[in-house]
């Protein structure tokens, strides 16, 4: 006889009853998805998934100190998570004292701990579905066809400790992509967004945009490497910054390691790191980008902590009016740099002063240059001057007087994202955007202007499509 399913709040309870060590910290996330798929104007697959994940660990006084013990696996019985305790107790009794040890949040409890998960069905498409198959009718009749996936998540994240946590989040996440090739396939374009409920979203004008740049490419321009006035849009600005966030881990900039770090020892907090008027920041309760409202951490890093499970977050400015102002900070190495704790939030947004208009009015003042559609591949090349490289990819469009007039060959690029927060020469207002590089897995929950550049970095030819 198999056990019976548990509620999400019976997992964090079990988990927490049954550990035998000096502390414990249950994370159950319950998900639940539904996504589509399309290729060859044709629907191929839709599906719902259900998941239940649990994170147990465990804290235990050892020889110098708190040890920790982290354990993480899919459980839906309290059978299943005592598994999950037995060994993340091991786990800690066997370890040496954790370096980033700090008092345990405790005391706080979510008005909503008791309420059941949020869940997602094939239902957030109802507005959707209908419309792309209208596209679909509407590429074949015209030789192009479409490619392309939607994916819509709700996670409801539970947090317990023996402390007396007991944290509730709710957190909606999807995207959509689409790519269009011609009937010769020797043209593509792309485009993609993120959403939470698809209610903003329109597959209609999702498809008339690759149609829109497929019939940009159907004059092809070759052009050389170099370096080219060339117009970013904010898929690809967020891209970057990500990198430029991810990167942004304040012991490692302490050590002399990153970017950040102050020539001869410290970090760079203070310092001018980008043109004036350029701000970057997190914020919980933005809108539209709405995430967890307090650190959620099953293992400690350079820029998490488990023993900072709980602490509330709240707006932080990385970057304001162009001065480096916070780096992500745990406690532990908030103490080691003198300033304060600023973790890592769940989203990013950045904002020019003067940004206004869109990427029409940046084309329109462009004399000749480039319009990228997107930046993929990209790796880390240098992290004490944060040198990315990576290719371009479904659209490089050339820019004459103002006009899009045809497409270029694909690139690869090497730039560093904070120098191009120094060298941009306009910018649009902030819209919600979309990393393609990253938006799909990892953080997609971003707002950033489009961003020109008068002397992007095309360091070689791709021969990628």
């Amino acid at each position: 006889m198999t056990s019976m399913r548990s509620t999400a709040q019976q997992l964090v309870e079990h988990a927490l009853a049954t550990s035998t060590a000096d502390d414990c910290i249950a994370i159950v996330r319950d998900a639940t998805s539904a996504n589509l798929r399309w290729a060859n104007n044709t629907l191929t697959t839709n599906g719902v998934m259900t998941e239940v994940s649990v994170t147990v660990i465990s804290f235990a006084s050892v020889d110098g100190g708190i040890a920790t013990g982290s354990v993480s696996g899919s459980a839906a019985t309290t059978a299943q998570v005592g598994a999950l305790v037995e060994a993340a107790d091991a786990a800690a009794r066997a370890g040496t004292p954790a370096e980033d040890e700090a008092e345990l949040v405790a005391d706080l409890t979510s008005p909503d701990w008791d309420d059941q998960p949020v869940t997602t069905d094939i239902g957030v498409y109802d507005a959707f579905a209908p419309a792309l198959g209208e596209a679909f009718v509407q590429a074949t009749a015209e030789d192009r066809l479409l490619y392309g996936f939607v994916n819509h998540e709700v996670v409801t994240t539970y947090l317990g400790s023996s402390r007396g946590l007991r944290l509730r989040h709710v957190q909606p996440t999807g995207h959509y992509a689409c790519t269009g090739k011609d009937a010769s396939l020797t043209r593509s374009a792309w485009t993609g967004g993120a959403t939470r409920d698809f209610r903003d979203v329109d597959a209609a004008a999702m498809a008339a945009t690759v149609a829109q740049r497929l019939a940009w490419a159907e004059r092809r321009v070759d052009l050389p490497a170099g370096r080219y006035d060339t117009i970013l849009p904010p898929s690809s600005v967020a891209d970057l910054m990500i990198d430029a966030y991810w990167g942004a881990g304040a012991r490692v900039a302490h050590e002399g390691e990153s970017v950040y770090s102050r020539r001869g020892g410290g970090t760079r907090i203070h310092d001018k790191v980008a043109a004036p008027g350029v701000n970057l920041f997190s914020d919980p309760a933005h809108p539209g980008l709405e995430c967890a409202p307090f650190v959620v951490a099953g293992s400690s890093d350079n820029t998490d902590s488990v023993f900072d499970n709980g602490l509330a977050l709240e707006r932080t400015d990385w970057i304001r009016d162009g001065l480096l102002t916070g780096l992500l900070q745990t406690r532990h190495s908030a103490a080691m740099t003198g300033q304060p704790v600023t973790p890592m939030i769940d989203n990013l947004v950045l904002e020019v002063g003067d940004g206004a208009g869109t990427i029409d009015d940046l084309v329109a003042g462009t004399q000749r240059g480039l319009l990228l559609t997107c930046l993929w591949y990209i790796r880390e090349v240098d992290p004490q001057t944060m040198l990315l490289t990576g290719l371009t990819r479904d659209g490089v469009y050339v820019v004459e007087d103002g006009e899009i007039v045809g497409a270029a060959n694909n690139f690869r690029w090497n730039e560093s994202p904070i120098d191009l927060l120094n060298r941009f020469s306009a910018a649009t207002a902030s819209v919600p955007s979309f990393s393609r590089e990253w938006g799909d897995d990892y953080f997609s929950r971003t707002a950033t202007p489009a961003l020109r550049i008068p002397d992007f970095n095309m360091s070689s030819v791709s021969q990628g499509v």
